[in-house]
């Protein structure tokens, strides 16, 4: 059940990465959020009901509330237009928690896959720390370019493999997903700088016709 909400949870990572970048209009990308954040409280709820107080059940689906509420967040946010500062800062205890949750997977669990895929998700929630609660508004094109990459590295990806049985784990291959991650962000700011760039040549230009 976690499986499957991990392929939509890439999905609207990637609708939310091209709103952020300006793609998709942001009413219309609230749908989905409203879709898959309502799938990642019902999912998690479902699995703990199921789990009998199982502590390896209750560590597996409690993770996917921070998801759950961050999207119905956004659904809500681009629906009314209420600010976000508040999404922002439970941003950043998003971040807190990531950062435990991908510690315990490699010392605890011994999944190094989603030890890393945690810690990459951590940057991403900083980074929407930063956007919303701080208001980096230079950093939304970069953001939002990582947010599509990461839809696919850490979501996609990894939930095709464990749906189809091919997933396996090890340090090498969490060492492939951290390297990747951090690949991802380089590019997401270089892409992010030469669009802000791009966009200040633009109004210096209207600017000079005016």
């Amino acid at each position: 059940m976690a499986n499957v909400g991990l392929l939509y949870v890439g999905a609207v990572l990637f609708i939310n990465g091209l709103m952020l970048i300006g793609v998709i209009p942001g009413r219309s990308a609230a749908i989905l959020n409203f879709f898959v954040g309502g799938m990642q409280v019902v999912f998690p709820t479902l699995i703990l009901l199921q789990g009998a107080g199982n502590p390896a059940v209750v560590f597996g689906a409690f993770g996917l509330y921070l998801f759950g509420f961050t999207y119905l967040y956004v659904g809500i946010i681009q629906w009314t237009g209420v600010s976000g500062e508040g999404l922002g800062w439970f941003s950043l205890f998003v971040v807190i928690v990531a950062v435990v949750v991908g510690i315990l997977q490699f010392v605890a669990v011994g999944d190094p896959v989603f030890g890393a895929i945690w810690l990459v998700w951590a940057v991403l929630w900083f980074m929407f720390f930063l956007l919303l609660a701080l208001g980096r508004s230079d950093i939304q094109k970069a953001t939002g370019w990582f947010t599509i990459f990461v839809s696919f590295l850490t979501g996609t990806i990894p939930a095709l493999f464990i749906l189809s049985g091919y997933f396996q784990t090890d340090a090498l291959l969490g060492g492939v997903v951290a390297a990747l991650g951090v690949l991802a962000l380089i590019v997401a700011l270089i892409l992010g700088r030469n669009r802000s760039s791009a966009d200040a040549d633009s109004v210096r230009v209207g600017d000079a016709t005016r």
